[in-house]
């Protein structure tokens, strides 16, 4: 167990711990010494702050507070490590500077204990920055021990399930959600300097659409009315386009009732702006620039490393057609494919499976799917999808087939989606209409006509560019992560029977 190996102990069962730490609280309380009676801990350093500042804070009192990691004891004078938010720092506790009492206390402190040191810093004769200890207070008293040292906390059930061990065993994990938000940081710092405003959208919402996706529904007593948790952001940002706020942006954390895998997870978040008097290549640029500001940034460089793959991020991304990928990749020309019963027989003769309802643009995006994404490794964005599978975008003027559209790529995976944004109130009832009859016809993830919605693009929607981003998947490329799991504090896991 955890703090026999750090101290030398014998072996104990964890049901003996366990009742030798809550024996140690009682006797702490039964003597008026109750650490969870303290309300307070005035800090005034961390550790990271004081082991850069090295011997400049030599002889300089500090304040430090932390969970006790590692514990030895030698004889009258002994060491202790405590772990706060920004790292580990050593402290020497000596007898002879506590008194007798209170060091045969901190012997007594078990490791996973919450501490509070008061003392001055110093460099021991191996070197270490360590803080030498005048006062030291227990604040809280740990119930059940840690994770053994050498072999930590590996299993991923139990580290996702509880993430708060993870968090202070596994110092990797720490410093990926610190890159998180930081990366969420430099993001609005790098949209709040283009002009744009962040803002808030309603997350329950009668007419789940923008995505295609199947929502969560849940009821609204209040009401007596039905909702569903929003897919997306889209519908209610460019509403306030046709308000005139002309940059808006949100990041919100968005429902899908569908799979967990490496990729997904049922709840993540989302990010979406929207700027008028632009189109998908304004997008383009956009999306660029701030991929290369936030590696640089943040990773301190616009080439990275993920999974082994060195991803360039400094030089232009690359641009191709989805019809010219998929004729890259399969060798199949869907510009030559003009009915939906060729692109059956197409799919067919691939083994590519497709159902009844699905049109040319589908079979197109299914050959997509099968045949390029795994080889788009650098990023590229995938452009001019098929109009069937995107029902808010504007149509090509050079090509009705197709729409101004684009999905970055990187690693095989889709970072992005972009649209000119299609603000012709017509052209968009046909669509919503078209999605209704895919719904009537069993298409889950159809998308529904919006009124409210069609009555803003009547009052008129400038032309404007938008774009979508999963930040997960975006925290993930930038830390090295190689699940969505990784990158979220508390992902989707089935309920254990005792959480029900």
């Amino acid at each position: 167990m955890a703090e026999e190996t750090r101290t030398g102990a014998p072996e104990l069962s964890l049901s003996e711990l366990l009742r030798i730490r809550r024996e140690k609280l009682t006797n702490l309380q039964d003597a008026g010494r109750d650490p969870f009676a303290i309300t307070r801990y005035d800090v005034t350093h961390h550790s990271a702050e004081i082991l850069a500042a090295g011997d400049g804070l030599a002889g300089k009192e500090v304040s430090v507070a932390g969970r006790m990691m590692v514990k030895r004891i030698m004889g009258k004078a002994s060491f202790c490590k405590i772990q706060d938010k920004q790292g580990v720092i050593q402290c020497y506790v000596a007898r002879d500077d506590l008194g007798e009492e209170a060091y045969a206390e901190f012997k007594k402190m078990d490791i996973g204990d919450i501490i509070g040191v008061k003392g001055f810093v110093f460099r021991t004769k191996t070197g270490e920055i360590t803080v030498h200890t005048k006062e030291l207070t227990l604040l809280t008293k740990s119930l059940k021990p840690l994770p053994e040292k050498f072999h930590g906390l590996q299993d991923t059930d139990v580290r996702y399930r509880q993430r708060y061990l993870d968090l202070i065993v596994n110092p990797e994990v720490r410093d990926t959600f610190v890159k998180r938000s930081q990366i969420l940081r430099e993001i609005r710092r790098f949209l709040d300097d283009r002009g744009f405003m962040e803002v808030e959208t309603p997350m329950l919402v009668p007419n789940a659409g923008g995505a295609a996706a199947r929502p969560f529904e849940t009821h609204y007593n209040a009401l007596d009315e039905d909702v569903k948790l929003r897919i997306s952001l889209e519908l209610y940002l460019k509403r306030l386009i046709v308000g005139g706020l002309e940059r808006v942006y949100e990041i919100g954390r968005v429902f899908r009732n569908e799979g967990v895998d490496t990729r997904h997870n049922p709840e993540f978040t989302l990010m979406e702006l929207y700027q008028a008097y632009t189109d998908y290549n304004g997008m383009m640029e956009l999306t660029e620039d701030m991929f290369r500001h936030l590696a640089r940034v943040v990773c301190g460089s616009t080439t990275i490393t993920y999974q082994g793959t060195e991803i360039d991020l400094g030089k232009p991304f690359d641009r191709l057609t989805m019809i010219d990928a998929v004729k890259k990749y399969s060798g199949v020309d869907f510009d030559a494919v003009k009915t939906l019963e060729e692109a059956r027989a197409l799919a067919r003769e691939h083994n590519i499976a497709f159902e009844d309802r699905h049109t040319r643009g589908d079979i197109i995006n299914l050959f997509f799917e099968a045949y390029c994404e795994e080889n788009l490794i650098q990023p590229v964005f995938i452009m001019d999808h098929p109009v069937e599978i995107s029902p808010l975008t504007k149509k090509k003027p050079t090509d009705p087939t197709k729409v101004e559209r684009f999905e970055l790529f990187i690693y095989g995976r889709e970072m992005c989606n972009a649209y000119s944004e299609l603000n012709d109130p017509v052209d968009q009832r046909a669509r919503f209409a078209a999605q209704d009859a895919m719904a009537a016809a069993g298409d889950a993830e159809a998308n529904h006509t919006d009124e409210d919605f069609l009555n803003a693009l009547e009052i008129g929607m400038p032309p404007t560019g938008g774009i979508g981003y999963g930040i997960d998947r975006l925290v993930m490329l930038l830390t090295d992560s190689a699940a969505i799991r990784d990158v979220l504090l508390f992902p989707t896991m089935k309920s254990l029977p005792n959480d029900k």
